[in-house]
């Protein structure tokens, strides 16, 4: 027989079981192995697997789409800093990841845009110390390096 204390436990669970039924639309069964994942970040994963995919209706299917992603090499990490995976490989820089903001290229773009490390200051065509060439003036010039060239040239 349960004791006082675990009867508001138990209700609390009973609770959550039910809102995941309803919102998930998935069986009592597949509602409380969910509610049992050991993982609390899979579980998520799992609970918005189950929310957003219609081919995707039980605990188990969305276990199997979660493994097979975690098993995809495109989607194993390459970089511990920045986080990226073999999948966001930029092909036109020689180190690959978004720890390289020097590459103008365009896979940089897209996942600066994609994560929201967007940087609306940045231009690709103005000069990294002093702007010029950039902000829609491809004609402005850089003198940022016009004594190397003068004590070069003595």
């Amino acid at each position: 027989m349960e004791t006082e204390l675990e009867m508001p436990k138990m209700a609390a669970k009973k609770k959550k079981l039910t809102n995941l039924k309803n919102a998930l639309g998935i069986k009592h069964a597949c509602a409380l192995a969910l509610l049992d994942h050991p993982d609390a970040d899979e579980r998520e994963t799992l609970e918005r697997y189950l929310a957003e995919y219609v081919d995707i209706n039980t605990y188990s299917e969305a276990v199997e789409v979660l493994t097979a992603r975690r098993n995809d090499p495109a989607n194993q990490v390459m970089c511990r800093d920045c986080g990226w995976t073999y999948g966001m490989v930029c092909p036109e820089c020689a180190k690959g990841c978004g720890c390289e903001y020097q590459c103008t290229g365009w896979m940089h773009e897209e996942m600066r845009a994609a994560t929201g490390d967007y940087d609306d200051e940045y231009d690709p065509n103005a000069c990294p110390e002093c702007g010029a060439g950039g902000g829609g003036d491809p004609y402005g010039e850089c003198c940022c390096y016009e004594d190397d060239e003068d004590e070069a040239a003595a």
